[in-house]
Parts: C-alpha cells; sequence; structure tokens
C-alpha cells in the first residue's frame, strides 16, 4: 500500500477509534486509582507535551504522599472521561464543552487559573501569504482562498474546537484535499503539519517546545480570539460515586497555590524566554458553576 494512503488510513482509524480507546485506559486507570489509593488526572495533551506537568506534579505527590495517573489527551476527551467517572479531576481548556460539562452536573465548578494563547504556524515560505495579518479570521479565509495544506488536530480537543470557530467566522467548514484531519495530539499534529508543509493551529506552549525540530514559524498571533484558558474540574462525588474527591478537592487548590503559581509563572522562561502559561489574575479565578 502507498505509503500516504497507510498513513491516512491509520489516522482515521485512530481518529475513529481514539474515544473507545481513551474511555478504555480511563476505566482501567481508574480501577487502579481505586486500588490504591492514586488520583487520576485526565488533561490535555499540551500540558504533557510542554512538560509542565513534570515541573508541577512532583511536588503535590511528595506533599500528599500520592501518585497521580495521568490521562493525557484531547479536553473533549478528557471531558468524557470525567463524564464516566473514570478521572478524579481534570485540567481542560475548552470553556464552552467544560460549561457543558458542569450543565450536566458532573463536575462540582470550573476554575480557571492559567492560560496562553494560540498561533497560525506554518512554513516559512507562507505560499497562502498570512504571516503578519492581525485578524485570525482573514487568515484563515486567504488559507481557504488558496487552498494551503492545512492539517487540523481533528479530535475534539480544545484547540479543535477554536480553531472550528475560527472556521465559522471565516465562512464556513473547510473543503477539499488541502483539508487534513490528523486525529492526533498537538505534537504529533505539528510534526504532521510539519512533514507535509503546511499550516496548523497550535497552542504556543507545545509550539515552543517543539519549534526546534520543525520548519513551521509562526505566523499569526495576538488575535483576542486566540486566548486560551485552562480551568480544572473536579469531578462530582454525588454524580460518580467511585472518584477520589478529596484528593481531587486538594490537587485543584494547590494550582491556586503560591507554591505551583511560581511554578507555573517561571515555566519555560529560561529555555524558551518566556513562561509557556501565564497566571490568571486573582479577580478571574472565582469558580463558575455553569
Amino acid at each position: 500500500m502507498d505509503e500516504w494512503l497507510l498513513g491516512a488510513f491509520w489516522r482515521k482509524w485512530v481518529k475513529s477509534t481514539f474515544l473507545v480507546g481513551g474511555v478504555f485506559l480511563g476505566v482501567l486507570a481508574a480501577a487502579l486509582a481505586q486500588a490504591s489509593g492514586s488520583l487520576v488526572l485526565a488533561t490535555t495533551t499540551s500540558t504533557q507535551d510542554s512538560g509542565l506537568l513534570e515541573a508541577l506534579l512532583p511536588p503535590f505527590e511528595k506533599q500528599n504522599g500520592i501518585k497521580i495517573t495521568v490521562l493525557a489527551v484531547g479536553s473533549g476527551q478528557a471531558l468524557e472521561l470525567g463524564r464516566r467517572g473514570d478521572a478524579d479531576v481534570l485540567m481542560v481548556h475548552s470553556p464552552q464543552q467544560e460549561a457543558a460539562f458542569i450543565r450536566e452536573g458532573h463536575g462540582l465548578a470550573r476554575r480557571s487559573f492559567m492560560y496562553n494563547d494560540f498561533l497560525v504556524v506554518g512554513p516559512k515560505e507562507d505560499p497562502a501569504g498570512i504571516r503578519g495579518l492581525r485578524s485570525v479570521v482573514e487568515a484563515f479565509r486567504a488559507l481557504a482562498r488558496a487552498e494551503a495544506q492545512f492539517v487540523s488536530r481533528g479530535d475534539e480537543s480544545g484547540t479543535h474546537v477554536k480553531e472550528r470557530e475560527i472556521w465559522r467566522k471565516a465562512g464556513g467548514g473547510p473543503k477539499g484535499a488541502w483539508y487534513l484531519e490528523g486525529g492526533t495530539g498537538m505534537a504529533a499534529t505539528l510534526r504532521l503539519a510539519n512533514e507535509k508543509g503546511g499550516y496548523t493551529l497550535s497552542d504556543r506552549a507545545t509550539f515552543l517546545v517543539w519549534k526546534k525540530r520543525l520548519a513551521l514559524e509562526s505566523m499569526v498571533e495576538g488575535d483576542a480570539i486566540l486566548r486560551n484558558l485552562y480551568s480544572v474540574i473536579v469531578v462530582s462525588p454525588r454524580r460518580h460515586h467511585g472518584v477520589n474527591h478529596r484528593m481531587a478537592s486538594r490537587f485543584a487548590d494547590y494550582l491556586f497555590s503560591p507554591s505551583a503559581g511560581k511554578i507555573i509563572g517561571e515555566f519555560g522562561k529560561k529555555k524558551y524566554g518566556q513562561p509557556l502559561f501565564r497566571l490568571l489574575p486573582e479577580e478571574k479565578r472565582a469558580p463558575v458553576r455553569r
């Protein structure tokens, strides 16, 4: 079979089966966590791909004598694990999906604690001519007119949801061979866009971590619509009786502590010249129960 066709088939298979696989892993992880007394954290891939979790979790684990089992998936998949009671706490970045999760009674509240932003990245040749545009909506329109290769995560993640929002504002969903849905996490999507010489939407943290290994450059950034807000949600023990509510609540509180804030605020500064995530101002951290 042609290598490209085989790769396309593989990505389609991964996309179509990812939910089942993610749920299976969540069930297994939850069962193991209940047996061992650990905490199951379902989180977006950017917190893991960026390396933030490696810095953020060990102090909490040491202080509480507990092991955190991490399920790094798209935000949509993380929320689905929460709906099934297969995670104790969620760290996600898809506000509309999070609000629905709370309304359905699966989570106690949504507490936003940090943010970064999304970027449109692409090959330095920039065949669509979008470099430096101030409006990401205009950039997406230009991509569609040029039918420039675009790689979408296509995985119901927070990044994918944001991408679809931008396409709607740009006039509708993209169609054609130039638009490829990878069904993969952010790092894998960046690698695929790099392989195809195409564009993609990325969170800043993951792009900066991978930048030296890619021939992609930032093309469009700074538009208000590209803000990327991260929240923590404790799964409701009233709805899901088997969750480790006590430790999940303690972990959520930890994310708002000075020690965690220092880790988040300084993460990436030395290596990348800027923090990969920024703390949300205190006045904007109130829990949202809707």
